[in-house]
């Protein structure tokens, strides 16, 4: 799932993240704990699905795809 959202054209991404970021913020994160085994990447998923906090990492992701082209992991 990563992979397949990374390789999407910028601009697809940038729909995504705008009407759907709250929820695929949260859900990339906890897929790519899967995948690297980092507990902080676990852990800012789980944060990035309640409601107040996705908020704040919807705002971060979609500036983060703007400038980045990527979500933020948000990791220090």
């Amino acid at each position: 799932m990563v992979k397949a959202y990374d390789e999407l054209p910028w601009i697809l991404r940038l729909i995504v993240v705008i009407a759907f970021g709250a929820i695929v913020g949260g859900i990339y994160r906890i897929v790519l704990f899967l995948e690297n085994k980092n507990t902080k990447t676990l852990v800012f998923g789980i944060l990035g699905l309640i409601p107040p906090v996705s908020v704040v990492f919807w705002i971060a992701d979609v500036v983060a795809t703007i400038t980045k082209g990527k979500f933020a992991y948000l990791l220090g």
